[in-house]
């Protein structure tokens, strides 16, 4: 048995390729189908072709083919997988080859190689030139790298996300907010960038001795909307996006939408709506509780002077 860490990758025999979604594995590896075999398939590794699969083709994929593997999220027994794809071993396979990659690294002065990776379809061998970089850090480090990128975006040698581009993103994500909103959020969290053209998202995943017991999963107890101060936001870029607040009856809001990861800071006031859970540990606040959540949001009162 071995251990894997938020945006990892695990194959299996069939060599189907997950991405890892959590940071608990000891009832096996909670992950997500991204790609497969297919004759049609647009990416080829090892002579094999595979085909990128979306979020709910990949739920139907895997409910015909392994449904024991189907557990409200997917679950990869440790005896199925094949190969653990790591993303600082992914870093270090194409750091030299990938120009994208060898920039993002360059515009991060201080920060130790041992703290970076890549995850996604370079990971894994499937990325083509015009593939989108996803890049992470590991830890508090990651907080560094996040202004470091700010900077070099600032100076001009990292290119900025204009305003179109902000409009195709916002299309893409469908958020319950306003574009304006949207925009000024997005604008403030500082990690996303273009790498010659190409989209690129600076990714946070906690280092090992971040990593704390489970939160626990609840009883549904409806839906609701609340207003209460952020007092510690230390994992709001995680996944899920962890926000612990003030009100006397919730003690965080969990975003499991990568929309709403980094939305506020400590000290802030926010407005969150999305489904309330009640567990041994008390009350949280579940906003993403869909692959485009409708209904739900998470806006800083504070940023937008509300």
């Amino acid at each position: 048995m071995f251990s894997v860490r938020l945006r990892d990758f695990i194959e299996t025999r069939e060599h189907w390729l997950f991405s890892v979604v959590d940071y608990y594995d000891e009832e096996g590896i909670r992950c997500l189908l991204r790609y497969v075999p297919s004759p049609d398939g647009e990416r080829e590794k090892d002579g094999i072709r595979y085909k990128k699969m979306g979020f709910d083709e990949a739920y139907e994929f895997m409910k015909r083919e392994k449904p024991e593997y189907v557990k409200g999220v997917m679950v990869v027994p440790h005896e199925d997988v094949t190969t653990h794809y790591k993303p600082h071993d992914g870093l270090m396979n194409i750091i030299k080859t990938d120009e994208r990659v060898k920039k993002m690294v360059n515009a991060l002065p201080g920060i130790e190689l041992c703290d970076m990776g890549i995850t996604g379809s370079k990971l894994v061998g499937l990325g083509a030139d015009t593939s989108d970089v996803d890049f992470l850090v590991y830890g508090k480090s990651w907080f560094k790298a996040r202004d470091l990128l700010k900077k070099a975006i600032d100076e001009g040698r990292i290119e900025g996300i204009d305003a179109e581009g902000w409009k195709k993103i916002y299309n893409k994500r469908k958020p319950e907010l306003s574009f304006d909103e949207f925009y000024v959020h997005e604008k403030r969290k500082g990690n996303r960038c273009l790498l010659n053209g190409a989209l690129t998202d600076l990714l946070f995943v906690r280092d090992w001795d971040q990593i704390g017991p489970r939160i626990p999963i609840g009883n549904d107890l409806g839906t609701a909307t609340i207003t209460a101060t952020v007092t510690n936001s230390d994992f709001a870029f995680d996944s899920p996006a962890i926000y612990e607040i003030d009100n006397p009856e919730i003690s965080r809001v969990l975003s499991f939408t990568h929309t709403y990861a980094g939305q506020a800071l400590a000290g802030e006031m926010i407005e969150a709506r999305g489904r309330v859970e009640e567990s041994s540990d008390g009350k949280v606040l579940v906003v993403g509780t869909s692959r485009e959540p409708k209904g739900e949001w998470i806006k800083s009162l504070t940023l937008l002077g509300q």
